[in-house]
C-alpha cells in the first residue's frame, strides 16, 4: 500500500468509527453488557492509541533511529499484520498500561469525537513528510505486537478504528437486546 492509499484508509476507517459514535444517545455511549467495554471506553481507547503514533511521527528520522532502531526485516503487508493482531487477541492479548481506557463523560463525546478528528488529520499530514523507503526503515515499539515498522504502525492504526467500530457495534447490538 502506497501513502497515500494509507492515508485514505486512515481516514475512511476513523471516519466509519466516529460516525458510529456521532448518534448514539446518553444511553447507549455508557452503557455496557458482558463486561465489555461502552462506546465511551471504545472512542477512549482508540484516541489513546492514535496519540502516540502521531508523536512518533513528528520526530526525524535520526531520531527514531536513536530511540527505536531500524528494521532488519521487510514490512508486513496490511492483511499480514491484521491477521497477526487477530492472532494475539485470540491468545488473549489485551491493552494495558496507559491504553486501557477510562471512559469519557457523555458531554466529552463530541469534543472527543473532534480531537480524534484532528489527531487522524495531523497523523496523514506528518506522513506526507515522511518518504516510501522511511515507512519501511524505521521501527516503533507496539506493547503488543512487537517491533512493527513505520508502514506497519500505520496499518495497525488503520485497522485498529475498523477493529473497534465492530467490537462497540457488538456491544450495542446486545445492549439494545437487553
Amino acid at each position: 500500500m502506497t501513502k497515500s492509499e494509507i492515508a485514505s484508509l486512515l481516514s475512511d476507517n476513523h471516519r466509519q468509527f466516529m460516525l458510529q459514535f456521532e448518534s448514539l444517545n446518553e444511553y447507549e455511549f455508557l452503557s455496557s453488557v458482558n463486561d465489555k467495554w461502552n462506546a465511551s471506553q471504545q472512542l477512549d481507547h482508540i484516541i489513546r492509541a492514535v496519540q502516540p503514533v502521531v508523536l512518533a511521527f513528528t520526530l526525524p528520522s535520526f531520531a527514531l533511529k536513536l530511540f527505536f532502531g531500524k528494521a532488519n526485516r521487510p514490512s508486513r503487508s496490511y492483511p499480514e499484520l491484521v491477521e497477526k493482531y487477530k492472532n494475539k487477541l485470540l491468545a488473549g492479548g489485551r491493552a494495558s498500561g496507559r491504553f486501557v481506557p477510562a471512559g469519557l463523560s457523555y458531554a466529552q463525546k463530541n469534543s472527543s469525537l473532534k480531537k480524534l478528528t484532528d489527531l487522524v488529520s495531523s497523523l496523514n499530514k506528518k506522513l506526507t513528510k515522511k518518504s516510501e523507503e522511511e515507512l519501511d526503515q524505521f521501527i516503533l515499539p507496539h506493547p503488543l505486537l512487537g517491533k512493527l515498522t513505520l508502514r506497519e504502525m500505520l496499518y495497525f492504526t488503520a485497522y485498529h478504528a475498523e477493529h473497534h467500530k465492530i467490537q462497540a457495534a457488538k456491544n450495542l447490538e446486545t445492549l439494545l437486546q437487553a
